[in-house]
């Protein structure tokens, strides 16, 4: 698979949706990841992302404007001991509870399906991430509808042990702007990551749609120590 630039695939789509980016850094000390969320709607352009706990919940950046928090007030990250969670809406809790009863996060998935949103079916994307002994690895899913028909769902588990170096994925609910919304297709990209965090928030930053673009959360996390360091970007603040 060839390795892309994060940076282009962003510039070159004005929707991709939410996504999330897992990986290493180049030096191979750090567990990377990053989520973005993007909105058409005034609704989903109404967030910001604030710390909660170890994690971020989305919240209503003027909440007189909020007018359905169902699909866009949630939790994207969550830390249960040595693992991070990100996804892209309340299946962050599906997954904390069921590894939390020490079901797999395939397993802590099964519940759940795409997105009741008609007629996009926003496919549920997430990461699991495990730091221990000094050992990384990570997984991604994506729940999706059978090319639209929501008959039927797709589940896709894409698990990665022991990345390289400097080598990460990115997965994102959307192909590209449409009506109704084109799901994502495929498996994770291969992307290249950066060992400077602040670099690698601001890339992505403004690599996303400027009047599209919502929110970014990055996070860098010591994989000897566990400890980590946190980016948030709001564009309303």
């Amino acid at each position: 698979m060839k390795l892309l630039s994060l940076e282009q695939e962003l510039k070159a789509n004005a929707y991709p949706g939410r996504g999330i980016v897992i990986g290493k850094s180049p030096d191979g000390t750090k567990a990377v990841t990053a989520y973005f969320i993007m909105g058409r709607s005034e609704n989903s352009r109404n967030r910001v992302f604030v710390t909660e706990g170890e994690g971020i919940r989305t919240e209503a950046f003027d909440p007189s404007k909020l007018t359905d928090p169902s699909l866009i007030i949630y939790a994207p990250v969550r830390v249960l001991g040595n693992k991070t969670i990100v996804t892209n809406g309340d299946q962050t809790d599906t997954i904390y509870a069921g590894m939390d009863s020490q079901m797999t996060f395939e397993q802590s998935l099964r519940s759940r399906e795409f997105e009741p949103d008609a007629p996009n079916y926003t496919p549920r994307i997430s990461g699991i991430m495990h730091i221990e002994n000094g050992k990384f690895n990570y997984a991604m899913s994506i729940l999706k509808s059978s090319n639209g028909n929501p008959d039927s769902c797709s589940r896709y588990t894409f698990a990665y042990e022991n990345p390289l170096n400097g080598e990460g994925h990115f997965i994102h609910t959307y192909q590209c702007d449409g009506n109704p919304l084109p799901s994502f297709e495929g498996e994770p990209k291969l992307v290249a990551m950066c060992d400077d965090m602040d670099a690698f928030t601001e890339k992505l930053w403004n690599s996303l749609n400027a009047d599209n673009k919502v929110s970014l959360f990055v996070r860098y996390i010591d994989i000897a120590t566990g400890e980590y360091e946190t980016r948030i970007v709001n564009k309303n603040n």
